[in-house]
């Protein structure tokens, strides 16, 4: 049975016992990992904080930056075993994780290790009452050591999304991945490895949150910064964790996300482009969309065409090329999922298709699929219209006009992402200025560029991501001023 150990300072090592990594298209054992204890997180943390000091802290930007593109050449190197870890642990098509995820991966360190080198930074010449002047100019430095507690949903994307930057800017890292999904975190540093980083500068620890590894790591008082993308009562606790030695945070929470869409849109484009939104991931995207919103006038046959697209979705073996929609995350997930599937039933909706778990007659059925799901007709208090799912699943809702519907999309905890589907120009631009999220699509969703800023409101979290922000967070910038 393969064994998944942590990376300290190194090497790989065992932890305190082992825990089991399940395959969620079928529930077989994968491997089993090695959880860290409190004692190996802090060996972990002493490592990273002697490579900050020592052989990483030391080299140039240029040398910095130069291993960081080694590092993707790495992961394309070993692309076939990272996209292969990435489908056995999270049950993801086999598509989808060599078009996404691994391709991703390779991209945040070449986008961010040539961004820092190009990031220019300010400076100020300035009169002195004695009329000598003054000169300011700002210098960018490492924070030290970044806690860094990734999700299951895009493990190997996510974990890169920070990792990468971080790095950039001559951090080390501790790597706390989700239990669910620790292979790839694992995989990379042999990736590390091979592409010269230096021992200390990425350390991985498995385990869970509370009582383990992940508590472990955020109240260490050697690390010195904690980005975390996961559940948002994780973050509060999270947030409470850390209080008191106020470290910097950044994160990426839940969702619920809306959609618009009028009555003027190319049919077929936001027809396609919210099955994308709503089902891509088995709906395990923090940018999917639970809630769309149909002008009055095309919503039926609007919802009969969504209809079409969900029946038309393949959920098959991962490893298929033709599967399209994979198994949730593990059993517990898939609980809850169907938890709001019998919730939705007992808070009146009208089922267009699913609310069910499908049938293979093969070890599918040992597996955590459900159906991919669309209702109608809950009132805008319903929970399931309220509270974040993270399943296939979206609630279809009619407006009638441009106010109402910006209405209904704001009225939500939540803040992360909107989209907006119109041939109205000039109406995209009006409606995306007025929804409180991080980020708004027009005619399009989950079209990302890396050097933009990414993160939520509310309880979608804390801070941004992307471009000049990850270089923000994840360095200090101390000002120096010279008197001329």
């Amino acid at each position: 049975m393969k064994v998944i150990q942590n990376y300290i300072d190194g090497r790989f090592v065992s932890g305190k016992r082992q825990f089991a990594d399940v395959n969620p298209a079928d529930g077989t054992l994968i491997a089993q990992v090695t959880e860290a204890d409190d004692a190996q997180v802090d060996e972990a943390v002493n490592a990273a904080r002697r490579a900050v000091q020592g052989e990483w802290g030391r080299l140039g930007i240029r040398e910095r930056t130069s291993r960081l593109h080694r590092v993707a050449d790495a992961i394309e190197k070993r692309f076939d075993c990272f996209v292969q870890a990435e489908v056995a642990d999270t049950g993801k098509p086999i598509s989808l994780a060599s078009r996404l995820d691994v391709p991703r991966a390779a991209a945040n360190f070449r986008v961010f290790a040539d961004l820092v080198k190009m990031a220019g930074l300010e400076s100020f010449q300035a009169e002195t009452p004695d009329g000598a002047g003054a000169l300011n100019y700002a210098v960018r430095k490492p924070l030290g050591v970044v806690g860094v507690i990734t999700p299951w949903n895009l493990p190997l994307l996510l974990l890169t999304w920070k990792v990468a930057p971080a790095l950039a800017c001559g951090n080390s890292v501790v790597v706390k991945p989700s239990e669910e999904t620790p292979a790839t975190a694992t995989l990379l540093a042999e990736a590390m490895q091979d592409a010269g980083i230096p021992r200390g500068v990425y350390n991985v620890l498995h385990g869970f949150g509370p009582g383990s590894a992940g508590e472990f790591l955020t109240q260490h008082s050697g690390v010195d910064a904690i980005t975390f993308t996961g559940e948002s009562k994780t973050g509060a606790a999270i947030m409470k964790s850390v209080a008191s030695t106020v470290k910097p945070l950044s994160f990426e929470l839940g969702g619920k996300n809306a959609a618009i869409v009028f009555a003027d849109c190319n049919f077929e484009e936001a027809v396609s482009g919210l099955s994308d939104a709503v089902f891509l991931n088995t709906g395990q995207v923090c940018l999917c969309a639970e809630r769309v919103y149909v002008e009055r006038k095309i919503f039926d046959s609007f919802v009969e065409a969504l209809k079409r697209k969900a029946e038309g979705l393949h959920p098959g073996w991962p490893s298929d090329e033709k599967t399209d929609l994979g198994p949730l995350i593990s059993a517990q997930h898939r609980e809850k999922v169907l938890s709001y599937y019998r919730l939705a039933d007992e808070e009146g909706a009208t089922v267009i298709t699913g609310g069910g778990v499908p049938k293979f007659g093969d070890n599918r059925d040992q597996g955590f699929y459900v159906q991919p799901t669309i209702y109608t007709g809950l009132p805008e208090s319903a929970r399931c219209v309220k509270e974040e799912i993270f399943g296939p699943v979206c609630h279809v809702a009619p407006f009638d006009s441009e106010e109402q519907a910006v209405a209904m999309a704001n009225d939500t905890k939540y803040g992360l992402a909107a989209s907006i589907w119109t041939s109205d120009l000039k109406r995209g631009h009006r409606v995306a200025q007025q929804m409180k999220v991080g980020i708004t699509w027009v005619n399009c969703w989950f079209l990302r560029d890396l050097r933009t800023p990414f993160g939520g409101a509310g309880l979608s979290g804390i801070g941004r991501e992307g471009g000049m922000h990850s270089l923000n967070f994840y360095s200090e910038l101390n000002n120096i001023c010279i008197r001329l």
